[in-house]
């Protein structure tokens, strides 16, 4: 049914982890005979075309029924959404971020989607996000799509050889430095492009040993990775060490950067009309526009790169549970899926992937996805996030502190959050 959320206070993602039921909630029922269905989609990624054939194919396939699509942002995917969803006024669908989701599942804030599993594809959904989006082996949240990092560049704003391992990467990235520019962007705040540095050096964020997670910022494999970061922080950018991964487009349109490691749907934000209403530069550092996968340590290696994404989900709080997940199919489904293929973001359902364009950039992406990884599988992860304590570390980082010193700090504020 129609919902109206009026103006809520951001005061941060906390609300995610306040105590609650376990596992999804129990649904509020059937549907009306008429109404309005609420969809909240977040940020601008999810195109235009997707959004019309959602609308147009749910009313013409529901009599009586509207659909309306509400986009929000990032930051409101902290207790904004929490008390909405917890709210007698709730939407009725929601994009979350795929690292989100179990945080929001385990307060029983999204309805049990086993029943029409199969309907939204069963075993073709891509696996990580139904994990993500699953507790104890019930599916609350479907995945929506994903995405993985490449590093952007062109003849405008890189003119050597493609690097070949992570090494290479980050000597190029310093060689191409100078006071106006960075030869690898990389703000402080980017924890996401920060973790391969991590992982290709055999570190990882955290580790379940047991019953408990072991933080692992302070393992030889995650010191090794933060030095060689710090080296990036140092000498290989210019970005603010205080500033994140927002709107990278901007600064590369600028010519203020070589390398650009960001999601591969950031190529239609560079390749955007200039006059458009977040305009890119297609005629300027997007002529000629290309991309490579993180190299590894090795030749011939990619390094593993964050898999980024989003889940969707049903309120368990909806009042049209029957549409909502009739519309949720829809999403699931060929038609729309096509269109967010097209656009460069991979589909929900692996089948779909003959969709994605035929082009270099596409496959350099496929290439990073095939080596990309999640972070760890906790409900209590969305507090990790919420906490910004990984930021905070990497801040403290580029701007010069001991490596080992702030990554066993990081440690221990982890584990701290995943085993309270």
């Amino acid at each position: 049914m129609k919902k109206t959320l009026g103006a809520l206070s951001l005061l941060g993602a906390s609300a995610l982890v306040l105590s609650g039921c376990a596992g999804g909630g129990t649904p509020t029922g059937g549907s009306a005979e008429t109404g309005d269905l609420t969809v909240w989609l977040v940020g601008t990624d999810t195109p235009q075309d997707a959004r019309d054939y959602l609308k147009k194919t749910f009313e013409d396939q529901s009599d009586g029924w509207t659909l309306t699509i509400e986009e929000k942002t990032w930051a409101d995917t902290g207790e904004a959404y929490v008390a909405a969803l917890s709210s007698n006024d709730a939407p009725d669908i929601v994009e979350v971020g795929n690292t989100q989701a179990p945080g929001f599942i385990s307060q029983g804030l999204f309805a049990d989607l086993s029943g029409i599993q199969d309907d939204l594809g069963g075993d073709d959904m891509l696996t990580s996000f139904v994990d993500l989006g699953s507790e104890d082996g019930t599916l609350y949240a479907a995945p929506y799509y994903a995405g993985s990092r490449v590093v952007f560049y062109s003849p405008a704003s890189y003119s050597g050889e493609v690097p070949t391992t992570l090494a290479d990467y980050v000597k190029a990235g310093i060689d191409g430095t100078t006071a106006t520019k960075s030869g690898i962007y990389a703000p402080g705040k980017d924890w996401y492009n920060a973790l391969p540095y991590i992982w290709a050096n055999g570190g990882e964020i955290a580790t379940l040993d047991g019953e408990k997670w072991v933080g692992g910022f302070s393992s030889e494999g995650g010191i090794a990775g933060l030095t060689m970061l710090q080296d990036v922080y140092t000498n290989a950018t210019i970005a603010p060490a205080d500033s994140d991964e927002t709107d990278p487009q901007v600064p590369f349109c600028a010519g203020e950067v070589g390398f650009l490691s960001a999601p591969a749907w950031v190529k239609w934000s560079i390749l955007a009309a200039a006059d458009a209403e977040a305009p890119g530069c297609p005629d300027e550092a997007g002529k000629d526009l290309a991309a490579f996968a993180l190299p590894g340590m090795s030749a011939g290696e990619v390094a593993p790169v964050f898999a980024g994404g989003s889940n969707i989900a049903v309120a368990a709080k909806s009042d049209a549970q029957d549409k909502a997940q009739a519309a949720l199919e829809i999403i699931l489904s060929e038609g729309y899926q096509k269109i967010l293929a097209e656009n460069g973001l991979i589909p929900a359902r692996t089948s779909f992937a003959q969709y994605l364009p035929d082009d270099a950039i596409t496959a350099e992406a496929a290439k990073a996805a095939a080596s990309s990884k999640a972070v760890p599988a906790s409900p209590k992860w969305a507090e990790v996030e919420s906490a910004g304590v990984i930021k905070d570390a990497l801040v403290k980082i580029a701007q010069g502190g001991d490596v080992t010193e702030i990554a066993t700090a990081l440690d221990g504020q982890i584990e701290a959050i995943l085993n309270s």
